[in-house]
């Protein structure tokens, strides 16, 4: 763990202990979790699209975890308030875990173009980085390389959620090839990796989004847990 400017910024081992904590001791489930970090994504989203998501075209970039998972719910707030979205999977349907792959049918259920090829990244006017949670270590591979690439080549504003897909949480190592973000929406905590000169850059503008760890869990790791008093959105 470490503080600047009274923010508490932890690793990814940090992270993992206290989603653990939360989700195992005081039973609040992964799905609220995903349900809180999809929703507030998808409202800096709407923010990001200046407050008009009637007919913009939006891009959810996802894997088969549990980030993929909250950006699979982003995608879903965003096609209710009248975006048109596409989903964007970089893996296969067998690859997705069990509460992602819950999200993924509600989607199919509503509608929503999933996509594994034939999409152009240029005809979105935003896209959301769901592809890679905090516990990356080494360079992505395969589909999600590619996706990451054409996203970065696609001159489009992205969104990364939790952190940009490609870059090591704790210590802010940029793999090869990894999301450069506009913004990016880190959940609960931010990551020790965002204080890494290099990664700057690559976070663009930081927020963080309050989704729902009980302030005695913060208290137990001798975190700060004040941070959403006003808002449970707030620019670090």
């Amino acid at each position: 763990m470490e503080e600047r400017a009274g923010v508490d910024y932890v690793t990814a081992e940090e992270m993992r202990k206290i989603d653990d904590v939360t989700i195992q001791e005081f039973h609040v489930d992964v799905l609220m979790l995903m349900e809180n970090a999809g929703r507030a994504t998808a409202t800096l989203a709407k923010q990001m699209l200046r407050e008009t998501t009637f007919g913009k075209r939006v891009a959810c970039l996802v894997g088969g975890g549990n980030n993929g998972g909250d950006g699979m719910v982003a995608a879903r707030h965003l096609a209710n308030w009248g975006a048109d979205v596409s989903v964007i999977v970089g893996t296969t349907k067998d690859r997705v875990k069990d509460v992602p792959l819950g999200q993924l049918q509600v989607l199919e259920k509503m509608g929503i173009p999933i996509l594994s090829t034939d999409y152009n990244l240029r005809d979105y006017d935003l896209l959301i980085d769901g592809l890679i949670g905090y516990g990356l270590e080494g360079n992505p591979r395969d589909k999600v390389a590619m996706i990451i690439k054409d996203a970065n080549a696609s001159g489009r504003q992205i969104l990364a959620l939790d952190l940009p897909s490609g870059m090591n949480a704790t210590t802010g190592e940029v793999y090869d090839p990894c999301i450069k973000a506009a913004a990016t929406l880190t959940l609960a905590l931010p990551k020790t990796g965002f204080l890494a000169p290099n990664a700057s850059p690559l976070v663009g503008d930081l927020f963080l989004a309050d989704i729902s760890i009980p302030r005695s869990v913060y208290e137990r790791f001798r975190q700060h847990s004040m941070l959403f008093q006003k808002q449970p959105i707030v620019k670090i």
